[in-house]
């Protein structure tokens, strides 16, 4: 089965617009597009949690996608671009985000349980770049076990 949305022919950034709105409608507070060299790449916002305004920084990395793309031999060759990677991307983002969202509506969870690793620290860090940092370091010797 090839990879969920790969013919999707959303722009990324029309996606972009859905996800905020689910945000929104979650809670979320001061959402924000961030772009890096004219392509949007993740959105920021912040959350009222039961432990005070947390803010989130959700990424949409494509190049993981457009490696499934060009690896799938039911993914025809007009599919697998980096344009078509970002549209992907996005809508797998947005699908995820739609379910974790049904989570906290049915009290499965909270938003700060499912959003975790997208949380930022007072260093602007998300939580999981603060954990992934000291696994490397500890794998590299440079931490305590």
């Amino acid at each position: 089965m090839p990879i969920l949305n790969y013919s999707t022919t959303v722009a990324a950034e029309k996606t972009a617009t859905e996800v905020q709105a689910i945000l929104g409608k979650g809670g979320a507070s001061r959402i924000q597009s961030d772009w890096e060299q004219g392509r949007i790449v993740g959105i920021s916002f912040e959350v009222e949690t039961e432990f005070g305004l947390r803010g989130f920084m959700m990424p949409v990395r494509t190049a993981g996608v457009l490696a499934a793309l060009e690896a799938d031999p039911k993914v025809p060759a007009s599919k697998s671009t980096p344009e078509q990677a970002e549209r992907v991307a996005w809508r797998i983002a947005k699908d995820w985000l739609e379910a974790q969202i049904a989570l906290i509506d049915a009290g499965l969870a909270t938003i700060d349980e499912v959003m975790m690793p997208y949380m930022l620290d007072n260093s602007g860090r998300t939580v999981f770049e603060g954990y992934r940092a000291s696994q490397l370091a500890i794998t590299d010797g440079g931490g305590e076990s």
